[in-house]
């Protein structure tokens, strides 16, 4: 089978979401005796050369990345506002990039072409006019609501009007889009769900990201005894600012009072200098770490406080496959089926938040307990090789 996938992204480095979906399947597919080529929006602001991509990474039969900027700007949010389009869609959207896509499917014969995100939608037409290859839309999330819940909790008046315009052409999209696939993957059953009452009509299957533990080494020991708590993930995701914003305001106080040694540790890419300034007492920020893994491992807590967002968590399931206490929210467990109390805590409010991580800290043996069954559940319910095979067998069928 052969395989082009599309993506607004390069996929690698291994330090954030996206990337370790579309470069975890494309393993596991390759790993099942699937052709996987590459063609990516190799953009302004997630920029990577594919020349140093490790070779141990590189599960493509062909890399082909075309470089565009998309930085944001006045002039285009103004333009698009006027157009009646979804600027968070169209800085996506390449002339460049569809005709080298038009040339590669007039060269090659693909059995699939596979779009990562909905932004990749905007080719769905080069892709009818030019192959016969099956089109497959794999969604991270579902867009629309994140952006919605997003702009319903700006403060600021004037952009919450122009996020909610906004959203409302995203929405649109985001539903004609959903219809001209061949096959739907979405990350999450809710999603699916979410999108079968949006009305799409079409096969749908769900395809979250996959994990291999024997890359999910168990960090020593001595991690369990100590006070700290662990945050990571882009923190030039909205949905990530706003959480750990209201862990600092709602939950550490009371927390770090109650533990006078106890620390925050919070990494994450394109920290905001803003929020570096809501510095506390025993709070660190890291920036974006070199290995997310060996940074998780040094704490036996990891948190992920979302109120927003859809799709599924992956550092979610990178701490659970790394034996960890992983405290998040019903919003951050979307899509995991992992039990409370069991394998992992759900914590909706700062009072659920101190209780969970009171008694873990309180309980050494059964924090630990609690992270090797995480671990198991992993084992279980996200094997990559078993989703992809999935996932291959869909575009077979």
């Amino acid at each position: 089978m052969k395989i082009l996938i599309l993506c607004k992204k390069f996929p690698y480095p291994l330090r954030e979401g996206e990337p370790i979906a579309i470069s975890y399947l494309s393993r596991s597919l390759k790993e099942l005796g699937c052709e996987v080529s590459l063609l990516v929006l190799n953009t302004s602001k997630h920029y990577f050369n594919p020349a140093g991509l490790p070779e141990k990474e590189n599960h493509f039969e062909e890399i082909t990345s075309i470089e565009v900027n998309n930085e944001i700007t006045i002039s285009g949010a103004i333009i698009s506002l006027l157009k009646g389009d979804s600027y968070i869609l169209s800085r996506f959207y390449s002339k460049r990039y569809e005709l080298k896509l038009t040339e590669i499917l007039k060269t090659e014969q693909y059995d699939v072409v596979h779009l990562e995100t909905i932004y990749m939608a905007h080719y769905i037409p080069a892709i009818r006019e030019n192959s016969m290859a099956l089109i497959a839309l794999r969604t991270h999330n579902v867009e629309h609501e994140i952006w919605r819940k997003v702009a319903l909790t700006t403060k600021n008046i004037f952009k919450k009007w122009y996020l909610l315009l906004q959203n409302s052409a995203l929405k649109k999209f985001e539903v004609q889009m959903l219809n001209r696939c061949d096959i739907l993957a979405a990350i999450t059953k809710p999603d699916l769900d979410h999108f079968v009452n949006l009305g799409f009509r079409r096969k749908g299957i769900v395809a979250p990201v996959g994990i291999n533990l024997n890359e999910y080494q168990i960090g020593d020991n001595n991690s369990w005894n100590r006070q700290s708590i662990a945050f990571i993930g882009a923190l030039d995701w909205m949905p990530n600012q706003h959480g750990i914003i209201w862990f600092l305001e709602n939950v550490w106080p009371s927390l770090s009072a109650e533990f006078p040694e106890i620390t925050l540790h919070i990494a994450g890419k394109n920290t905001p200098e803003w929020l570096m300034k809501k510095t506390q007492d025993r709070v660190i920020f890291h920036g974006e770490v070199p290995d997310a893994k060996a940074f998780i491992n040094q704490h036996p807590i990891l948190i992920a406080p979302l109120f927003s967002g859809s799709g599924i968590k992956i550092k979610v399931l990178e701490g659970l496959a790394l034996g960890r206490l992983v405290v998040t929210t019903e919003i951050g467990a979307e899509g995991i089926p992992a039990v409370h109390g069991k394998e992992l805590m759900i914590a909706n409010t700062p009072h659920d938040f101190i209780i969970a991580i009171h008694h873990s800290l309180n309980d050494i043996n059964k924090m630990k307990n609690m992270g090797m069954a995480g671990r198991s559940f992993i084992r279980k319910n996200f094997d990559n090789l078993e989703i992809a095979e999935s996932v291959k067998k869909a575009y077979q069928d």
